[in-house]
């Protein structure tokens, strides 16, 4: 019976292990080295995450992140510049490995996709018509009044939630929604913190009322396609590394207290 039982075990462990082989065989993270490419998708337009510069070159955060992640793979970075609407479905697709975007992780993408542990935190903020300086969200969210937000994104939601009586438009970009109100054409724009926070400083001064007390909390995650464990380990892993041996700070402290690199983009 012991043999049995041993003969058993054996044959148990053998299909664990062949199980994990083939996981790992079908892993994003093991296609890439084979590839020797990574490939990212993103939508370059979102300060200071992804940005096109003058020369139309993509720059950001997100960007200089990604580039040590291949680095650190041994393997050549791809961006896949994607439109916000279809930059899961080019996931799910395979058109990329990785979405780094500024995705704020939800409850409703992750049914779709899975995020790696957040790599930095934001709120919803307010620029508004300089009158409403001072102010709060409830002195705009009045009937006559527009805000404006941009489509499919949190800040949209977080708009449709909380404004019930002022007037709700939404444009495909936010640049296309923020300058409705440096037109005088709407009242507030609704959108992430660093976005608000950096268009302020650079055009808005003067302009502008900055509402900077976070609406929303807003943690923001690489996405990955469901079923790849060693992909997200893998990334948890490289994100805890780079934040306890000064990577994540020095890049971190280049495009969030630094503006040196606002004269390239704008």
């Amino acid at each position: 019976m012991k043999k049995i039982i041993a003969a058993l075990l054996i044959m148990l462990g053998l299909n664990l292990a062949a199980d994990d082989i083939g996981l790992w065989q079908k892993s994003t993270l093991n296609a890439v080295l084979q590839r020797g490419e990574l490939r990212v998708g993103l939508e370059a337009g979102y300060m200071p995450f992804e940005m096109k510069t003058k020369k139309g070159n993509i720059v950001g955060f997100d960007v200089d992140m990604m580039k040590a992640m291949a680095k650190a793979m041994g393997v050549k970075l791809k961006l896949v510049p994607t439109a916000w609407d279809g930059i899961i479905a080019g996931l799910l697709t395979g058109k990329y490995d990785i979405i780094a975007s500024g995705m704020t992780v939800t409850q409703e993408r992750n049914l779709k996709i899975n995020f790696a542990n957040p790599y930095i935190s934001i709120g919803q903020t307010i620029l508004a018509n300089k009158k409403y300086a001072g102010k709060t969200w409830q002195d705009i969210d009045k009937k006559g009044n527009t805000v404006v937000t941009k489509l499919g994104v949190t800040g949209e939601i977080a708009t449709r939630k909380m404004f019930k009586h002022a007037t709700i438009r939404t444009f495909d970009t936010e640049a296309d929604a923020v300058q409705e109100v440096m037109n005088g054409k709407a009242d507030a724009f609704v959108y992430d913190k660093p976005y608000n926070a950096i268009f302020y400083a650079s055009k808005g001064k003067g302009k502008l009322a900055f509402l900077d007390q976070d609406l929303t909390y807003e943690p923001l995650g690489w996405a990955v396609r469901k079923g790849d464990p060693d992909f997200l380990n893998w990334l948890n892993n490289f994100l805890n590394q780079t934040k306890h041996d000064g990577l994540y700070k020095k890049i971190y402290d280049k495009w969030f207290n630094s503006t040196r690199w606002q004269k390239k983009v704008m």
